[in-house]
């Protein structure tokens, strides 16, 4: 769950970001939100969680 927290945090600094220097308009970020929700919503989402998990376990094996 954690996880899961940072990467709502970490994508909502982004789209605050693109919309303050890239141009980004509301419109767009609310279109791309929704399609986020009714992603979560669809069969989908099972293998998007799994693929966000093995891709954050990846990162975090990584000896620097």
């Amino acid at each position: 769950m954690a996880l899961s927290i940072s990467v709502v945090v970490l994508l909502a600094i982004v789209v605050f970001l693109l919309i303050k220097k890239s141009g980004l308009k509301a419109g767009h970020a609310i279109v791309c939100m929704l399609l986020g929700f009714y992603l979560a919503a669809s069969s989908v989402a099972p293998t998007i969680n799994e693929l966000t998990n093995n891709i954050a376990g990846m990162i975090g094996s990584f000896k620097f």
